[in-house]
């Protein structure tokens, strides 16, 4: 718009110079600074053709980006920017949606400030608007493409079908340099880091700097011999060690890598394949790269393509995945008592595709703590149904860490127990060793909260790691469960009776029950039950069935059910 005639020049000066103060320091962000004398504006050209502004200079701009704030933000919009001419506040900080030129909105955060003059007079309103939507591709602190432009490019060549080779690789123990030497040397090293990366695999293709201390590669002509002595070397130069402020640090390093020419699928999808790879590298493969196996399958079907599909169903009403339920019996009744719920996933594309070909891939995706949400509702929905018939019946519920590391992860079980009227006694959560992945005061806090209130907790998988007796240490369990590994040959192994036996010792001195799994014979079951075992699961008493069929046996056996084949 034009300048409003009665606006001096003198005034329209020192409102141009601020606002060049202010784009100076307003690092990618959208600047506008507010004469609130005259109330008038002059606001980031950028932003103004973003979302069809009338023009950099505006007479009552604040009601002018009312009309573009999304309406259900404009209430809290309006009381900030009145509290701001009303004197009532001296600062600004809010976040709303910006309806853009093409009818879409951007989240937006708005920071500003009042400028007083010498009397204490407010005189100017000055701040900055960021767009969450268009954040710098560019990673201060090395200088590389960041995550934005990592993702970014993912999609590119996957619109344009360009086969690509992507890994993923990082330093282990970012933290404990932290902690040790400073942050100051840390930054050091993911900068060393960074350009070493740069100079001698930045030839062959893009790098990036992902978040903490691990860093990506998109190429589309390395091979995976190749990418392996570009690693190995990488490795070797590291673990001699950088000089740093006084200290030698070594680096040890994992990798994960993945090569794309399947191009049904996305970038999420891509980056939790990776992350599945280089987990694997961290935890079990000592730092070597591993390589995310994309074979085909007996249909045909690559197996990164299927698991987008899988993923994407997640968001689509969770469309294809279905719950069963494996029986659990009293060890010296035989009688059923409860169940684990066991999730499932079958469409018309792929067929029944195998827990162990998706589960452990969804639960290192961000989307997981949803399906979770919607496995342990659907669960408990199961259970209810089942205790109109058998009143004491409890459903057990796996828990992946990626469910526990959320903040609000103890109140979203409640609200879904309470919501659906289920007793929480009845309720048993198993976790696994990978628990001990996450901050142990934070596990601590969270098992105290879910079994004060009657929630049962369960060690799934025991024995089959090195952490599981420390966690019976730290963690208040209800009940540990022997991994179906250690009874296989108990029928004429004494060494697995005897360490069976162990196990049984160890759970009385922690005051908790004992669950055996996978019992398939009569003989595993009578020795086991010699052995005090509290409770049996495994398919000599029932493989996973669907609810409907544990219903149907309940209804004819009068809720007296010996479960047993």
């Amino acid at each position: 718009m034009d300048m409003p005639g009665q606006y001096p020049a003198e005034r329209k000066r020192r409102l141009d110079e601020l606002f060049d103060a202010f784009s100076i320091i307003g690092d990618d962000t959208y600047v506008y600074l507010c004469d609130m004398r005259y109330d008038i504006s002059r606001w980031s050209r950028t932003l103004v053709e973003s979302y069809g502004l009338p023009g950099e200079y505006m007479h009552a701009a604040g009601e002018i980006w009312e009309e573009y704030v999304h309406p259900e933000d404009r209430k809290a919009y309006h009381e900030g920017i009145d509290a701001i001419f009303n004197g009532k506040a001296s600062d600004h900080d809010i976040q709303y949606r910006a309806k853009r030129t093409d009818g879409e909105y951007d989240v937006c955060t708005c920071r500003g400030i009042v400028i007083s003059d010498q009397d204490g007079q407010p005189e100017y309103f000055g701040g900055a608007i960021r767009n969450h939507s268009k954040q710098s591709h560019i990673d201060t602190l090395t200088g590389l493409r960041n995550q934005y432009g990592f993702f970014e490019d993912i999609m590119s060549h996957i619109k344009n079908n360009t086969p690509m080779r992507v890994c993923v690789l990082g330093i282990g123990k970012l933290s404990e340099i932290n902690e040790v030497h400073g942050y100051g040397a840390g930054n050091i090293v993911i900068q060393h880091f960074g350009r070493y990366l740069m100079d001698h695999i930045g030839n062959r293709g893009g790098t990036y700097r992902l978040d903490g201390g691990k860093f990506a590669v998109i190429s589309e002509t390395l091979t995976y011999d190749e990418l392996k002595n570009a690693y190995e070397a990488l490795r070797a130069y590291f673990r001699g060690g950088l000089s740093v402020e006084d200290a030698f640090i070594a680096l040890e390093l994992n990798a994960g890598t993945l090569y794309i020419d399947d191009f049904n699928t996305d970038e999420q999808t891509v980056y939790s394949c990776l992350n599945f790879a280089y987990d694997d590298s961290k935890i079990r493969k000592h730092g070597d790269l591993v390589e995310f196996q994309n074979k085909l399958t007996s249909d045909n079907k690559a197996r990164v393509e299927k698991l987008h599909a899988i993923r994407t169903s997640v968001n689509h009403g969770f469309d294809g995945f279905y719950l069963l339920y494996q029986p659990v019996v009293d060890a010296q009744t035989e009688k059923l008592i409860g169940a684990e719920a066991l999730l499932r996933f079958k469409n018309e594309k792929y067929g029944m595709v195998p827990p162990d070909a998706f589960i452990p891939f969804l639960e290192m995706d961000p989307v997981f703590p949803k399906l979770g949400e919607w496995i342990l509702r659907t669960a408990i929905s199961g259970a209810k149904a089942i205790q109109s018939v058998l009143p004491d019946f409890q459903i057990n519920v796996n828990l992946s860490y990626s469910q526990m590391e959320k903040a609000d992860f103890t109140d979203t079980v409640w609200n879904i127990v309470k919501s659906l009227g289920f007793p929480p006694e009845k309720l048993c959560l198993e976790v696994t060793e990978r628990c001990r992945l996450l901050d142990m005061d934070l596990l601590k806090n969270e098992t105290t909260n879910l079994r004060a209130g009657g929630i049962r907790l369960a060690l799934d998988d025991f024995g089959t790691g090195f952490s599981s007796v420390g966690l019976l240490k730290s963690l208040p369990f209800d009940t540990i469960k022997v991994d179906r590994g250690f009874v296989q040959k108990i029928e004429e192994d004494e060494q697995e009776r005897k360490l069976v036996n162990n196990f049984i010792d160890v759970a009385k001195v922690f005051d908790a029950d004992v669950c055996v799994e996978g019992i398939e014979t009569a003989g595993m079951r009578d020795i086991l039950k010699s052995f005090g075992i509290h409770s049996f699961q495994g398919y000599y008493y029932s493989k996973p069935i669907e609810l409907e069929s544990i219903l149907e046996r309940l209804r004819t056996s009068a809720g007296a059910l010996c479960f047993r084949k």
